[in-house]
């Protein structure tokens, strides 16, 4: 694989991409896939560079596919914990940073709570940094394996149309969704109750429905959020019963369609929420496709950002 910069020495948002940036990751996960599927499923590229992991909020799936990917890379990984670290005795993001970077640390992937966090580290320190979620802004590798294992089923995204349904006035995956698939040149809804839709959200190019029905019958494929519980300060439907109710996905609903939709969801599942099992386990869910991508889309994220550093191709 051939050394390949991105536009930016940052991975701060799929906004700040463009398509030859979409484009030359979707090729190198596609080569680093190989790598993962191989017996040896380790490769030197990275073995010079130190990475810290710095996770604000929790994270089970994104922390473990960064850290796997950043092992399989042979990059030297440095794991950090707010709820173990000094940040509960009043430390500041900024000096957190510099303590670590004072380490000699390359590349910062980070989860953070506020929106704009990432952005405020790039300006402020001399190291690659890796948005791995804040606040309701972005969650960009969640856009691009999201895009990625659509790809693998549907090469030309100029034919697609794909709904995200759920909570998409708190999810970070949505907004990073849009940003991502519009670039690429897919048509976009989303759907979920009127009051989980943000205001003017057409100003950003997509469709919207408050009718699941509606909107499954328009769509080739249907990425189904969580209800983020944790986000909403405020009641935004009666009940999780409710929601069920007028936007769960089930067998029944996706039986009585025209035509098959391929089901998405980034994880963690609400099973009998927004999705039943019996769909979330069937033959047109990807979801565990999803993971596996994750891991080589995360690859090729570090590979390239950390490229002009690294002498040691694939």
């Amino acid at each position: 694989m051939a050394e390949m910069q991105l536009s930016s020495r940052h991975l701060l948002g799929i906004k700040y991409l463009n398509h030859p940036d979409l484009e030359l990751i979707f090729e190198t996960a596609d080569s680093f896939k190989e790598v993962i599927n191989r017996p040896i499923k380790k490769v030197p590229s990275l073995r010079d560079v130190t990475i810290a992991n710095l996770f604000f909020e929790n994270s089970t799936r994104t922390r473990i596919s960064f850290e796997l990917a950043e092992k399989r890379l042979s990059a030297d990984v440095v794991n950090f914990s707010s709820s173990a670290s000094s940040v509960k005795k009043g430390e500041t993001l900024l000096d957190t940073v510099n303590n670590i970077l004072s380490m000699k640390v390359d590349m910062v992937v980070m989860r953070h709570p506020a929106p704009g966090a990432p952005a405020f580290l790039a300006e402020h320190i001399d190291a690659h940094i890796i948005n791995a979620g804040d606040g309701t802004h972005e969650h960009p590798t969640q856009a691009l394996l999201d895009a990625f294992s659509i790809r693998e089923h549907f090469p030309d995204f100029k034919k697609l149309k794909i709904v995200i349904v759920g909570d998409i006035l708190h999810s970070r995956v949505a907004l990073s969704n849009i940003f991502c698939l519009k670039k690429l040149g897919a048509q976009v809804m989303v759907c979920g109750p009127p009051t989980l839709i943000p205001k003017h959200i057409e100003s950003l190019g997509v469709l919207k429905s408050y009718d699941i029905r509606e909107a499954l019958e328009w769509a080739d494929v249907a990425n189904i959020l969580r209800i983020q519980l944790e986000r909403q300060e405020i009641k935004y439907f009666p009940s999780l019963r409710e929601y069920q109710q007028y936007f769960g996905v089930n067998r029944a609903l996706l039986d009585s369609l025209k035509s098959e939709v391929m089901i998405m969801h980034p994880g963690p599942i609400n099973r009998g929420v927004e999705l039943d099992s019996d769909v979330a386990d069937s033959d047109q869910s990807i979801i565990l496709e999803q993971v596996e991508n994750g891991v080589a889309v995360r690859m090729a994220v570090l590979y390239l950002l950390a490229a002009p550093r690294s002498t040691t191709k694939v």
